[in-house]
């Protein structure tokens, strides 16, 4: 009997990673839709075919393809689709670890004040000149350095004893509404026209994007990503709460320094690049949780994939909500994320 049960059990779980599984490959294919689409949008719109030609032609395979469609896909929009796909993605893994570190479904690196300091850092290099350095570098490097900075404030916090993470979430908070209060003091101290130009970096733009620095946010985001799966046990212990973690053998507050520090990482790498986005890192991780439940081997990989893919649809939206103009990406993630945000409130609730 006992025996009958133990493989009635085993089935089910079987069955179960089946479907989560088969989950993540719907959403590899919904995103990949939604990359193409990225691509075919913009001030000249191009078939899907013309699309599919150009990426095999870039590839290396044998497809003759007009120049300036070559042009267009391979050198304005196809850096910008996939930097979409990778700082959306670091942002619902940033999101879903924060949820799970902190038990709480509303943190993100968002709430947490690291996106607003990485906005801080970019207004005072642009406030200051740059300290003689090309923007296009000065204000990255600003950028990175205020949220890393802001990240070592919430290190030393969680490395002191009987930290918890309720008190670490109202640290956050309370960064969040410091860097916004001294982001706000440079903007009314600055001239008209820097103010609008910090204004229009702190909406998120996805327009700079290069094969240069898609190359950087890629390799630090692949990174991050592979050592957090390492972790995909232990933080699915974490899940039942820290006691439980610890006796199992979870070093709870070593756990947490090593994920503090590479979503830092990856949100200054992202952040530093293409502005403040909001609402990603909330909203996919709890999508993500709803569809494949918390544990990490399943979990996190969706979190990618629907981050992926919401800012990817952003992308798109950009691109046509005024034709023959850029909409600022971090005015439409919030617009996509607050219908969520509601629909996950009332979901929850019910």
């Amino acid at each position: 009997m006992q025996a009958d049960l133990l493989l009635q059990a085993v089935a089910q779980q079987r069955k179960s990673e089946r479907r989560r599984v088969t989950t993540i490959l719907l959403f590899v294919a919904i995103l990949l839709g939604s990359f193409i689409f990225d691509i075919m949008t913009g001030p000249s719109m191009l078939n899907v075919s013309k699309v599919l030609y150009a990426l095999l032609e870039f590839i290396g395979l044998p497809f003759q393809v007009e120049p300036s469609t070559q042009i267009i896909v391979t050198n304005l929009r196809l850096p910008i689709a996939l930097m979409a796909i990778v700082v959306g993605g670091a942002l619902g893994v940033g999101g879903a670890e924060m949820q799970t570190l902190l038990n709480n479904s509303m943190a993100s690196p968002y709430t947490l004040g690291m996106a607003a300091a990485a906005g801080f850092g970019a207004a005072l290099m642009l406030y200051i000149g740059s300290l003689g350095l090309n923007s296009d570098y000065a204000v990255p490097i600003g950028a990175f350095v205020c949220c890393m900075l802001s990240a070592c404030f919430l290190f030393a916090l969680a490395s002191m004893r009987h930290i918890s993470s309720g008190q670490l979430i109202l640290a956050g908070i309370a960064l969040l509404f410091l860097f916004q209060s001294l982001l706000s003091l440079v903007q009314f101290i600055s001239s008209p026209e820097l103010s609008q130009q910090i204004l229009f970096w702190l909406f998120g733009s996805l327009s700079k994007s290069t094969w240069s620095n898609l190359a950087i946010v890629t390799a630090v985001v692949i990174g991050g990503t592979y050592f957090l799966l390492q972790d995909a046990w232990k933080l699915t212990s974490l899940r039942l709460g820290e006691e439980r973690a610890k006796s199992v053998g979870v070093n709870v507050a070593r756990l947490r320094l090593k994920i503090l520090f590479i979503v830092a990482l990856m949100t200054a790498t992202v952040t530093s690049f293409v502005g403040i986005i909001g609402f990603i890192g909330i909203v996919a991780p709890n999508i993500a949780k709803i569809l494949v439940g918390e544990d990490q081997r399943f979990f996190l990989p969706l979190s990618f994939l629907i981050g992926a893919f919401l800012l990817s649809t952003a992308s798109v939206l950009s691109k046509i909500i005024v034709p023959g103009a850029l909409f600022p990406i971090g005015i439409v993630t919030a617009i996509i994320g607050v219908p969520f945000f509601f629909w996950l409130i009332i979901f929850k609730r019910g």
